[in-house]
């Protein structure tokens, strides 16, 4: 079940949802519109699923915007922290930034309960396109959930200390089973 906008603020009221920071006028009738951080990372050279991704170069983004270009890997990071042990999260790009060729962490768009971060976002583009820190960059969703609540941050995942932008992980996983 997805909660309303409504029922969001509720839940933040009560102490259920936490998103900081929080405003009231970004909720619509089915979400909360989250905004880009003001940090890029680009990740231009070859990946390796098997070593962590190198990171080639760390951009504030600047209060004239910044022009992100086809064919680079960005990753970004969400304004918003949010967090729920009630609730999952949902985090997709929306109509918005994708009429404007910008695609946005489509690839893991679960934010599991407990897990309170800022989010890490995929980000790659068909047409170079300016973007500025804090724009409406996508919509959060919370579901309810069925079932005996675990929470993400207690079971000592390997995402679970997350600040800001991260790398994949997955080199840590692969280490272990070659």
């Amino acid at each position: 079940m997805i909660l309303t906008g409504q029922a969001i603020a509720e839940a933040a009221a009560a102490g259920e949802i936490f998103i900081d920071p929080f405003d009231p006028a970004r909720l619509s009738p089915n979400a909360y519109d989250w905004r880009l951080g003001d940090t890029l990372w680009i990740c231009s050279g070859d990946l390796d699923a098997a070593a962590p991704t190198a990171v080639d170069e760390e951009i504030a983004i600047p209060g004239d915007g910044y022009v992100l270009e086809p064919g680079v890997l960005y990753l970004g990071h969400t304004l918003e922290k949010t967090s729920s042990e009630h609730y999952a999260q949902f985090l997709n790009g929306d109509r918005t930034i994708g009429a404007l060729g910008i695609w946005v962490h489509v690839s893991a768009p679960l934010g599991h309960l407990g897990h309170g971060i800022q989010w890490t976002l995929e980000i790659r583009v068909a047409k170079p396109v300016k973007v500025y820190a804090g724009m409406t960059f996508g919509k959060l969703v919370f579901l309810r959930t069925f079932g005996p609540v675990a929470s993400y941050q207690r079971h000592g995942l390997k995402y679970a200390a997350t600040s800001g932008i991260d790398i994949s992980r997955l080199y840590e996983e692969i280490g272990t089973s070659r």
